[in-house]
C-alpha cells in the first residue's frame, strides 16, 4: 500500500510553503474551507517532517537544494533509535489528523482525509503490533535478496545522486562513506529482529549472500561505486582524482562493512529454517493478515483470496488454451505448451550485449507505438518521458523481471522502466509487450506521472497503494489489447494471457505460502506446472513472495476491482459513458484504497448523470 520512502520524499519546505500560503489566503472563512485549510497545513507539516527523515528521496525528487542542500551529502538514518523516533512521530501525526473534523470537510477534502487516514492507521497499527519487521508490513526482513541498503544505495548513488558540480562530487564521497554506516545500522536491525525470532529462511540468506559478495568482491577500479563518480565528474569537467577518493572510502569503509554484514548473515545461515512462509514468525498469522489487507486495501481473508485465485487460474487457463490452439500449439497441458513457446528459438534474443541492446530498442519502439494511441482513451496525458533501462548487473540475480521508478517531481529525471536481462532466455519476445504496457504506458508510468503532475495536495501525489497501482497496471495490460496493440501480434496476446494467468497464480501461491504453509518447493512446482515458466524464473518469483508477503495478491484483486467499476459506470451511464472521462476521474484523483476509489467512481457517475462531468 504505502511506499514510505516515496511518501517521505514528497517535497521540500521551500516548495510547499508558498503553495499552502496561497491556498490559505484564498480560502473563504466558512467552516468547511477553514477546516480544509487546517488539514492542508497538517499535510504540509507531515511532508516536511517526513522529508527530514529521508535525504535520499529528497535527492530522488530534486528537492535537496536551498535550505535542504546539506541533505545531498547524507543518507537516511537506519538506526534502531531512529525507527523508534519515527514510530512515535507516526502515532502523534495520526492523532493530529484525527483532530480534524472530517464531517465538515468538503467532498474533495474528505477523499484526501480518508486516503491519508488509511495510510497512517495502517502504519501505526503495524508499528504497535509487531516489534520486529524493521521494513514494516509486507517487508518482514530488513536485509534480503530484495531489501537492504546494499540493494538500494549503489543504484541510488549512480542513477539519482547528481554529479554536476564539485559540491555534488564531494557530497557523493560523503554519501559513499555514509553507506558503510547504513550497512552497519541495518545489521543492527537484523540482530534485533533475529533476537525476536524474525530471521529469513535459509534460501533467502543464500541468495542475499551471493549478491552481497558480488558487491564486495568487485575490485575498486571496476566497482560502479567508484567508476560512477569518476566518469560523471570527468563528463562535467570537474578537476581532481575522484576515483582515488572513492577508492579509499570503498576499501577502507564500505568493503569492511560489507564483510561485517556477510559474516552476520553467515552466522544466521547456520541456524536458519527452511520454512518459507511468515506463519512461522511471532504473531505470524496476524502479520500476514495485516500485510494482505494492506496490500489489497480490502477486508478479504487469506482463505477468500486463495479461492479467488483458484477460480481465476481456472478461467484464464481455459482462455490461454483456446489462444494456444489457434496458433497450432495443441499438445500437452497449458503449462507445457507455454513452455514450448518459451523454448521456441524464433522468440529469443541473443544472450549477448548486442542482443540485449536490441531488446531494449524494441521496447522503446513499442512504448512509442502505444503512446500514439493514448488520446483516444485518456483526456489527460503525462508530461514526463519514459526511458527503458536494464536492471543493474550487480543486483539482477535476485531482482524481478521488470519494475518502474517514477520520474523526479521537478522534471529533472524521466520515469524509468527497468527490465531484468540477466538471461534473455527468460524474456522471449512474446512476453515483452505486456511487460512494457504494465511497467510503462499505459501502466505505471502513465498513472504515477498523472498523479505527480496533478493539482492534488503534495502528500496525495506520492502516496502509493499496491491494489490501486498494480491493479491499474494489470488493467492497462488488458486495455492495451482493447487499444489494438495485440491485433497483429497473436503471440503477444498469448503473452498477455500468460501474464494475467501469472497474477492469478500469485493469489494461490502467496496465500499458500503464508497461510496454508506450503513449502518453497511445492510453490515453485505449482508455478511451473500452471505457467510453463523456466524454473529459474519461478524460483525468483516465489522467493520474492517469501520476503514480500501479501504484495503479490494486490495485482489481480486490484484489476478485478478496476474492471468491475468500469462495468458499473458503463451500465449506469449508457450512452453518456466516455472511457476518457472515466479514466480521468479515477487517475487524476491519485492513488487511493479500493474502497475510496469506489466512492470516487460513484461520484463521477452521479455528476455525469447530472451533466456536471
Amino acid at each position: 500500500m504505502l511506499d514510505r520512502r516515496r511518501l517521505l520524499a514528497a517535497t521540500g519546505a521551500a516548495a510547499v510553503a508558498p503553495i499552502l500560503a496561497r491556498a490559505a489566503a484564498a480560502a473563504p472563512p466558512d467552516a468547511a474551507k477553514a477546516e480544509g485549510a487546517r488539514m492542508q497545513k497538517l499535510f504540509t507539516d507531515l511532508v516536511n517532517e517526513f522529508l527530514d527523515r529521508s535525504p535520499e528521496l529528497a535527492t530522488s525528487v530534486g528537492f535537496d537544494t536551498g535550505p535542504r542542500a546539506h541533505e545531498r551529502a547524507e543518507l537516511d538514518d537506519r538506526s534502531l533509535a531512529a525507527l523508534a523516533r519515527f514510530a512515535a512521530a507516526d502515532a502523534a501525526d495520526l492523532a493530529k489528523l484525527h483532530a480534524i473534523d472530517r464531517a465538515i470537510l468538503g467532498a474533495n477534502d474528505k477523499v484526501s482525509y480518508d486516503v491519508v487516514d488509511y495510510v497512517f492507521s495502517a502504519i501505526v497499527r503495524g508499528e504497535k503490533t509487531f516489534d520486529y519487521a524493521g521494513g514494516g508490513l509486507q517487508r518482514p526482513y530488513v536485509v534480503s535478496q530484495l531489501t537492504g541498503a546494499y540493494q538500494g544505495v549503489p543504484d541510488f548513488l549512480d542513477s539519482q545522486h547528481p554529479v554536476k558540480t564539485r559540491v555534488d562530487a564531494d557530497a557523493y564521497l560523503s554519501r559513499l562513506a555514509a553507506f558503510s554506516t547504513a550497512l552497519d545500522q541495518e545489521s543492527e536491525q537484523v540482530r534485533h529482529d533475529d533476537g525476536l525470532g524474525c530471521a529469513p529462511p535459509d534460501f533467502v540468506i543464500d541468495k542475499t549472500l551471493i549478491q552481497l559478495k558480488a558487491l564486495r568482491d568487485v575490485p575498486a577500479d571496476k566497482s560502479n561505486l567508484v567508476t560512477s563518480l569518476a566518469r560523471r565528474a570527468k563528463a562535467a569537467g570537474i578537476d581532481g582524482d575522484w576515483a582515488a577518493g572513492a577508492t579509499k572510502i570503498h576499501e577502507g569503509q564500505v568493503r569492511p562493512a560489507l564483510d561485517r554484514q556477510i559474516a552476520l548473515l553467515q552466522g544466521l545461515r547456520a541456524k536458519a529454517p527452511h520454512d518459507a512462509g511468515v506463519w512461522r514468525l511471532p504473531k505470524g498469522g496476524e502479520y500476514y493478515a495485516q500485510s494482505l489487507a494492506q496490500a489489497t486495501t480490502t477486508a478479504l481473508s487469506p482463505a477468500e483470496v486463495h479461492q479467488l485465485g483458484l477460480e481465476t487460474v481456472a478461467k484464464l487457463s481455459a482462455d490461454t488454451d483456446t489462444a494456444l490452439k489457434a496458433q497450432g500449439y495443441t499438445k500437452g497441458t497449458v503449462g507445457e505448451r507455454l513452455r514450448a513457446l518459451y523454448d521456441d528459438p524464433k522468440f529469443r534474443y541473443p544472450n549477448t550485449d548486442e542482443g540485449k541492446e536490441k531488446l531494449l530498442a524494441d521496447l522503446n519502439t513499442k512504448v512509442a507505438e502505444v503512446t500514439r494511441r493514448l488520446p483516444g482513451y485518456f483526456g489527460a496525458l503525462p508530461k514526463a518521458a519514459l526511458l527503458s533501462k536494464r536492471v543493474p548487473k550487480a543486483t539482477e540475480a535476485g531482482a524481478p523481471g521488470g519494475y518502474y521508478q517514477g520520474a523526479a517531481l521537478d522534471g529533472s529525471r524521466p520515469g524509468m522502466y527497468y527490465i531484468n536481462l540477466r538471461d534473455t532466455a527468460e524474456t522471449p519476445s512474446w512476453t515483452l509487450p505486456t511487460l512494457s504496457f504494465h511497467e510503462g504506458i499505459p501502466g505505471h508510468h502513465l498513472q504515477i506521472s498523472l498523479a505527480q503532475e496533478s493539482d492534488l495536495p503534495i502528500i496525495r501525489r506520492v502516496i502509493g497503494f499496491n491494489a490501486y497501482q498494480e491493479g491499474w497496471a494489470l488493467y492497462a495490460e488488458q486495455l492495451a489489447g482493447e487499444m489494438g496493440m495485440y491485433d497483429n501480434d497473436p503471440a503477444g496476446r498469448i503473452g498477455y494471457l500468460h501474464d494475467a494467468l501469472f497474477r492469478g497464480v500469485r493469489l494461490v501461491v502467496d496465500t499458500g505460502l503464508h497461510d496454508l504453509r506450503w513449502s518453497r518447493e511445492q510453490t515453485i512446482k505449482y508455478c511451473v506446472e500452471n505457467l510453463g515458466d523456466q524454473e529459474a524464473t519461478a524460483v525468483t518469483e516465489v522467493e520474492r513472495y517469501c520476503v514480500s508477503p501479501g504484495q503479490a495478491c494486490s495485482y489481480m484483486v486490484g484489476k478485478l476491482t478496476w474492471l468491475r467499476l468500469r462495468a458499473k459506470a458503463k451500465a449506469a451511464l449508457g450512452s453518456k459513458f466516455d472511457i476518457r472521462k472515466f479514466h480521468d476521474a479515477a487517475l487524476l484523483n491519485g492513488a487511493m484504497p479500493l474502497k475510496v476509489l469506489e466512492t470516487v467512481i460513484d461520484d463521477y457517475i452521479a455528476r455525469t448523470k447530472a451533466g456536471q462531468a
